[in-house]
């Protein structure tokens, strides 16, 4: 009798138990998330200085999430900025010209608010580099690596391994130390298009979210 009695207490605990563990981990993100960026879009504003033109560009990418918790987690992101063709200003002259396609690869610290819901705000933070290609119809002779930083905030929904989300991030775009004419031999002088001084911008996204491991 006190055999069979443990068991079935074990059997209780145990059924009593599986609701408690979904409850805590249904809804919000896993261990482990995927994001894919089917669409966004990245705004870098004109520069003051050397009348580097605002622009805008198409973005594709994805990213991955490691959570340490409910609210302390990294992420790696790789994004793709596409060039479109846009009315461009020099020098008080417009022209209609195709902008150059960049790649945007950061490290990020994320932190959720400490609530229990399927909807997680963020707010996040990092740096990394932005690669942009050659453009020899905007004086961007050799593709070129810049250093940056971000940071930003958005919102996260999930229903079960699924979800979707909308990011926000500012961008700062180092500029290249070696811009001038005695610049070191061998470096490549950052176009006047972009890179002779530090630039601003802002990507926006939406992204469909999967939680791989939970």
């Amino acid at each position: 009798m006190t055999r069979r009695m443990a068991v079935l207490l074990g059997a209780v605990a145990l059924i009593g138990s599986k609701p408690a563990y979904a409850q805590d981990s249904v809804p919000g993100p896993g261990a482990v998330v995927v994001t894919i960026i089917p669409a966004g879009a990245t705004f870098f504003r004109e520069a003051p200085d050397t009348n580097g033109p605002s622009f805008r560009n198409y973005d594709v990418g994805a990213g991955l999430d490691y959570h340490f918790n409910r609210y302390v987690g990294v992420e790696a992101e790789v994004t793709g900025a596409i060039g479109i063709a846009q009315d461009l200003q020099f020098s008080g002259e417009t022209f209609n010209l195709k902008t150059p396609h960049l790649l945007n690869y950061s490290g990020n610290l994320v932190l959720f608010a400490p609530n229990r819901t399927s909807v997680v705000p963020y707010v996040t933070g990092g740096a990394g580099g932005l690669t942009v290609f050659d453009k020899a119809s905007l004086g961007i002779n050799e593709t070129q690596t810049f250093l940056t930083g971000n940071v930003g905030g958005g919102v996260k929904w999930f229903n079960g391994r699924w979800g979707l989300r909308g990011d926000y991030r500012f961008i700062a775009v180092r500029s290249k130390d070696d811009t001038g004419a005695a610049g070191p031999p061998g470096r490549v002088r950052a176009p006047s298009f972009f890179g002779q001084e530090t630039r601003y911008g802002h990507r926006v996204y939406g992204g469909v979210l999967i939680n791989v491991w939970r």
